[in-house]
């Protein structure tokens, strides 16, 4: 076994196009031991896509790895960084769907439900919706699409802590429009000016990267600029967001009791601009069976100290294995998106 925290890159074994109804593919890929455990990755955003470097925290020789891009991203057809693509059946309960239909494509019966940042809003819709097919969850950086925690990270919260970057974020919006910029970033990225749609999709896109490490880092910003990412990003984001991602409020917390009996891990940098600690912790103490490690070196970025660490933790002790107690951090090639 490698010495370093991640296990060493693998390639998916099969791939494929999933066709959920509504016009939409969605991408999907396994990789690891094909008899292996089941677990799938639900990645951030939402629309960031998914990424290898996911792969790489699960032993692939126990693991049965499966990955998917969320309707409108990564692979997944059609793309919405395309402004014709339509984005009224693309919703939280669609994924959840589009979840459950790849579950059953694949013939699992249960399987791990691996999630961060939006990622983890999924997961736990997921969970709460289908427990039976949840053998456990493990979750970072957690977010439940809550309007506090939505102002907080796009309304004027954090820019107590990054107020050169808040001034980048809000130059185009007119001061008038400043009241919700959720509001004014969709409605500016959904305008007919197609430039100034791209602008300001790089401009919210590259807030949110100059806030995901504990210690900014031009790399983030830059990757959260390119304007492919950036377009499908910030539309599907902004479209997730000004409908509070079809939740009630407060409903991932309130309905955590669903969850009882599934063993859960959550990793939660302590200083997390971009996810405040405090919902880790609500969640936590609202479902019983989950263990709570909060890191006190670390952000929102997966790349961040100790976060890398504890989830390779959590995935090994629920593959039935210890963790060498030498590992060490491998920051290379790791992604740090959402």
């Amino acid at each position: 076994m490698s010495p370093h925290v991640l296990y060493p890159p693998i390639s998916p074994y099969t791939t494929g196009l999933l066709d959920v109804g509504d016009g939409h593919q969605v991408y999907w890929e396994v990789s690891g031991n094909p008899d292996g455990k089941p677990a799938v990755v639900v990645h951030g955003g939402p629309g960031s896509g998914s990424s290898p470097v996911y792969r790489r925290y699960f032993d692939p020789t126990r693991y049965r790895i499966v990955q998917f891009d969320q309707r409108g991203s990564g692979r997944s057809t059609p793309h919405v960084s395309d402004p014709a693509a339509d984005l009224s059946t693309n919703t939280t309960w669609h994924l959840v769907a589009d979840m459950e239909a790849l579950r059953e494509q694949l013939g699992i019966d249960r399987w791990l439900v691996f999630g961060g940042s939006w990622g983890a809003t999924l997961a736990l819709a997921y969970a709460e919706t289908h427990p039976s097919r949840v053998s456990e969850l493990v979750l970072r950086g957690v977010i439940t699409s809550r309007r506090s925690e939505l102002d907080w990270l796009y309304n004027g919260g954090a820019r107590q802590f990054f107020p050169d970057a808040w001034e980048r974020y809000v130059e185009l919006v007119p001061p008038s429009a400043r009241g919700d910029l959720l509001v004014a970033y969709r409605d500016l990225i959904e305008g007919p000016d197609r430039e100034l749609a791209e602008r300001a999709a790089v401009a919210w896109s590259a807030w949110e990267g100059a806030l995901v490490s504990i210690a900014p880092q031009a790399g983030f910003v830059a990757q959260y600029s390119d304007p492919r990412f950036a377009v499908a990003f910030a539309r599907i984001a902004l479209h997730y967001f000004t409908h509070g991602a079809w939740l009630d409020e407060g409903q991932l917390i309130r309905d955590a009791h669903r969850l009882a009996g599934i063993p859960g891990h959550i990793v939660q940098g302590r200083y997390d601009v971009v996810c405040p600690p405090v919902t880790a912790f609500e969640l936590h103490r609202a479902w019983p069976d989950s263990e709570l490690t909060l890191l006190d070196g670390a952000g929102h970025a997966i790349t961040d100290p100790g976060v890398s660490a504890a989830l390779r933790r959590a995935t090994d002790t629920f593959a039935g294995q210890e963790t060498p107690s030498s590992a060490e951090p491998n920051e290379a090639s790791n992604s740090a998106r959402a």
